[in-house]
């Protein structure tokens, strides 16, 4: 990796206060707005979450991508930001949590504030005033003052009405030398469904064209967008990193189920790929009957096969396909939604049981609270896997379900804690397990991966 030159980059960061402040509602609007200025707009989403950027590019209509400073170093960091980023009129980055909220809950690494520093990126600061007066007035200095260079340049109120905001506003920017840029008033209609991972899907809220467009109208009234645009086009410029990537000697094609079941992508991880020299190609275990052909490799990444157990049973051209080609040892990667459509059989959110793949001899079945949550470090003691014993690949769990046989081939560690688990059916040719991983976080795992799909 090196770095080639400078790069002017109108950027700016949304973060907040706590979870649950409006972040998402306010990116949401903040995007739409942008796109009806007819800006070139870029998002990004800090931390490892896979639902926010489907609405970011549910409203631009191109991609947005995570950036994560667990999972990536910081010319890593950099290199992904600025390759998507550069040319665009201003790049929105949807920060995670409360703004200095990290790995553990006891530290800033893979926070909002560690990626603002990386990037260099001003922040704009949400605080959720409801049930708040002149006592908003400390939360926000504390923000500000927490850490040196917190990069916090304007501040956004939410659940605030339309008569106390004035007030309020003049309050803070007397007591305190930052410029108060708007507010959300409570607009119940315009919220956003949540279900057991978070948010729904973009196509499961209903009328969301119309409900971005309200949100777009709402915040050129009550937010000074020109002021936001001109803190995004005050960023410093940054470093151009270039990038070096291993190279495939052939182009073998991989099959990469997507649908409603099989949501759970990370842009990055999928173009790495191409990068790398493979062809992806996509279907769908819902509704293809069969797996496309001639295909070298397989992946199934996660989502919400819960939802779907019933009509993912009753495909039986599509088990069957998958469960003879897993069995004959060929290339596979799979991760939690993947890995639990694997199995003999499998719960759904009604706790109804459904036969599934059978590759994995188990069963998956619903449990009351998130298992095994959070950022986790993978290594292997275990010979010819895709990960070296001298390795470890970062990735991330998050889900309600359960099985019987996680398998033991990996050990999964949380840092900056004692707690660890084993995971994982590994082999020469497949990676099969809960964990969701992040492929620029050992760029070796996934080429060997392409290197076995012949």
């Amino acid at each position: 990796m090196k770095i080639e030159n400078k790069l002017n980059i109108p950027r700016i960061m949304i973060a907040a206060v706590s979870s649950g402040s409006g972040k998402t509602l306010l990116t949401c609007g903040l995007l739409r707005a942008l796109k009806v200025r007819e800006k070139k707009v870029t998002a990004f989403k800090c931390g490892p979450d896979y639902i926010d950027p489907m609405f970011h590019k549910k409203i631009l209509q191109i991609p947005s991508r995570n950036l994560d400073t667990f999972f990536t170093d910081p010319l890593t960091t950099k290199y992904l930001f600025t390759n998507a980023a550069k040319g665009s009129d201003i790049a929105l980055i949807e920060g995670v949590m409360g703004y200095y909220d990290g790995v553990g809950g006891i530290s800033e690494q893979g926070s909002s504030y560690e990626l603002a520093k990386t990037l260099d990126v001003p922040v704009i600061l949400v605080v959720n005033a409801k049930g708040m007066s002149l006592s908003v007035v400390p939360v926000i200095k504390g923000f500000i003052e927490f850490r040196s260079g917190s990069n916090i340049k304007g501040v956004i109120l939410n659940q605030v009405s339309e008569m106390f905001y004035p007030e309020l506003k003049k309050v803070i920017e007397k007591e305190l030398s930052i410029e108060v840029l708007g507010y959300v008033p409570k607009v119940e209609e315009l919220k956003l469904e949540s279900r057991h991972l978070g948010l729904v899907m973009p196509e499961e809220v209903q009328k969301i064209e119309e409900k971005m467009d309200a949100l777009a109208k709402l915040f050129e009234k009550t937010l000074d967008i020109d002021k936001i645009i001109k803190i995004a086009q005050s960023a410093k410029d940054i470093d151009e990193t270039i990038y070096e990537y291993q190279t495939l000697s052939s182009s073998p094609l991989i099959a990469v189920a997507r649908d409603e079941a099989f949501c759970f992508y990370y842009e990055d991880n999928l173009e790495l790929m191409e990068k790398m020299g493979a062809k992806l190609t996509f279907f769908s275990p819902l509704y293809d009957k069969k797996l496309p052909d001639n295909i070298q490799g397989l992946i199934l990444l996660g989502g919400y096969p819960e939802l779907y157990a019933k009509k993912l049973s009753e495909n039986t051209s599509m088990l069957s396909e998958i469960r003879d080609y897993i069995k004959a040892n060929r290339p596979v990667l799979a991760e939690c939604g993947g890995f639990m459509y694997l199995h003999d059989t499998m719960e759904d959110n009604a706790n109804v049981t459904y036969n599934m793949v059978g590759a994995i001899k188990g069963n998956v079945y619903k449990t009351k609270r998130l298992g095994r949550f959070g950022y986790i470090e993978l290594k292997t003691s275990k010979l010819d896997t895709l990960l070296d014993k001298e390795e470890i690949i970062k990735g991330h769990e998050f889900h309600y379900f359960d099985s019987d046989n996680c398998g033991s081939d990996f050990i999964a560690k949380k840092p900056l804690r004692n707690t660890s688990w084993s995971c994982i059916h590994a082999t020469a040719n497949q990676n099969i397990g809960f964990p969701h991983l992040y492929y620029y976080s050992n760029q070796e795992f996934i080429y060997r991966f392409l290197s076995r799909c012949k």
